[in-house]
């Protein structure tokens, strides 16, 4: 690794707007350029994963050190991994092999302290409200209706549903339920605030609860702004760590994309596009969510523009989407069934505005014919195809990739929201589910009706919508591969998340709180006697 004071001087950051975190991580200070001369924007997406994913984060690093081997400068910009994922079954979001951020076992396990304060700030908020209900409650708030939850970094399925105060001494008892910290409206918005005055009147608007009247209850009402701000001061501070070739890399904000917006923070986007030539932004998940709310969300709020997208596909993924469940054996018929599936995240891509980019990251028992398939349909299609192999080789395997970024990047895009702002929750999900997912109609339930009425009824309707659905289909049923067709999907809930400043869409029976799998990645990290951890990867 370099030194992190060599980093910040390449980038020409002055030592005074910089705070660092030992040799090899920092935190850079409101001063640092803001698109000042925009460079490009690379957004790096992909097609419906595994469940353990199809290495976008991989890809990503390596397109950064790509873009920088090919002689241009480059920061990628990363979402910091939740605890969640590293102890459940995807394991550590760092990258892998010789495409890697660093130092990897920090930027794994908490970085600067970001989530915990986040949840700090979040849990801190549920206190305040309980509290007040204890003291007289004085905002005639319902306890039955109070929507703040609680948050955890962690992977807990026994905490999706509890019941808090129990005892006549410890308030009005009341339903309850923890979600993990990257679904966190605060998360949120963190991730979306442009300073501090924005950070304040975000949390300022975020709704906690309604009276008996229906009417809601805000954090300003209930007067915790102030102390929820100045556990979030240091966190809206982007964080400055390097690639295993000492590319620069931001990582800071780490909302997931199947169960919130999937992207890092503005500030780390709009610092990165003010230092570089090319700003390499990591999506969660599919086009289906990543990439959409990106442009419907991201983009919208920090008026950012794409200048192309990489679709980040696997011969395992197109193989797990044409029909196999063990995805690690080769068979080019369910690779060629799969393709519909990438086809389909080429057709997003086009539709939501920006130029396409097929990058095909390379697994050792990837068979030639399997490969050979993807590259000939792409050159079917239309579309620019490249192999990655920067897991093996860093930047020298993703030299072709970076090269045809910096061509196609070139050509122009035209970005464009998939739906009018204006429109009801019903007709955006409609939207969605017809461009995107490919689907023909949505139930909405009685409870989501009533929601939406709700969202109509405090002037929200204009606020983009935010799905929270599986990221294993492109519809809201986890079992539906390849491309399904002709299915309509269930709205289960609309929740409001006004400091976010978009409405939460809940579809099919996806979860907020994961759950950890029977063999957890947990139980393979270690303590040494002298120290060092290992097993996180």
């Amino acid at each position: 690794m370099r030194p992190i004071d060599e980093i910040t001087k390449d980038l020409g950051i002055p030592d005074d707007e910089v705070t660092r975190f030992g040799k090899w991580k920092a935190k850079l200070s409101f001063a640092v350029p803001q698109g000042s001369s925009r460079g490009k924007l690379i957004l790096v997406t992909g097609m419906t994963p595994t469940p353990r994913g199809e290495g976008k984060t991989v890809t990503s690093i390596g397109l950064a050190m790509g873009l920088c081997r090919a002689g241009r400068s480059a920061i990628a910009c990363i979402r910091q991994p939740s605890l969640g994922p590293v102890f459940g079954i995807k394991g550590g979001g760092a990258g892998g092999g010789r495409s890697t951020l660093e130092p990897m076992l920090d930027v794994n396990m908490r970085l600067t302290g970001d989530f915990d304060a986040i949840a700090a700030a979040h849990n801190l908020l549920a206190a305040m409200v309980d509290n007040h209900l204890f003291h007289g409650n004085e905002l005639g708030i319902d306890p039955s209706s109070v929507v703040w939850p609680r948050t955890v970094d962690v992977n807990d399925r026994a905490l999706r549903q509890i019941t808090v105060a129990q005892g006549a001494k410890n308030g009005p008892t009341h339903p309850s339920k923890f979600l993990i910290t990257a679904a966190s409206e605060v998360m949120a918005v963190v991730c979306l605030s442009s300073g501090y005055a924005d950070l304040k009147a975000r949390l300022g608007s975020i709704v906690v609860a309604y009276t008996k009247g229906r009417a809601p209850v805000t954090v300003e009402q209930v007067g915790a702004v102030g102390s929820m701000g100045a556990l979030l001061r240091d966190a809206l501070f982007p964080n400055l760590v390097q690639t295993s070739e000492g590319t620069p890399a931001l990582v800071h904000g780490g909302p997931f994309g199947n169960i919130a917006h999937g992207t890092c923070s503005l500030l780390s986007i709009r610092r990165a596009l003010g230092l570089a030539e090319y700003t390499v932004v990591e999506a969660g998940f599919g086009s289906d969510l990543g990439a959409e709310k990106f442009v419907d969300i991201a983009s919208y709020v920090g008026a950012l523009h794409v200048d192309a997208a990489v679709i980040v596909a696997t011969v395992r993924g197109l193989r797990y989407q044409g029909g196999l469940d063990r995805f690690d054996v080769p068979d080019a018929a369910a690779v060629e069934r799969g393709l519909e599936n990438l086809f389909k995240h080429i057709e997003n891509v086009r539709v939501l505005g920006i130029r396409p980019v097929v990058a095909l990251n390379r697994f050792a028992d990837d068979a030639e014919d399997e490969v050979s398939l993807v590259r000939d349909f792409c050159t079917t299609v239309g579309v620019p195809f490249e192999i990655s192999t920067s897991f093996l080789e860093g930047s020298q395997g993703s030299l072709g990739l970076a090269q045809l970024v910096i061509e196609e990047s070139g050509k122009g895009s035209d970005p464009k929201p998939l739906y009018d702002a204006r429109a009801s929750v019903e007709e955006k999900v409609l939207a969605l589910t017809s461009k995107l997912y490919g689907g023909d109609g949505a139930t909405f339930t009685e409870s989501a009706t009533a929601d939406s009425k709700i969202v109509e009824a405090l002037g929200l309707s204009a606020n983009p919508i935010c799905v929270a659905k599986t990221a294993l289909s492109l519809s809201d049923d986890a079992t539906k591969r390849g491309r399904p067709r002709g299915f309509s999907v269930a709205v289960r809930a609309v929740e409001v998340a006004a400091g976010a400043g978009f409405n939460i869409v809940h579809m099919g029976d996806i979860e907020r709180m994961p759950g950890l799998p029977k063999v957890p990645a947990a139980l393979r990290i270690h303590l040494s006697d002298e120290g060092s951890i290992s097993g996180v990867y």
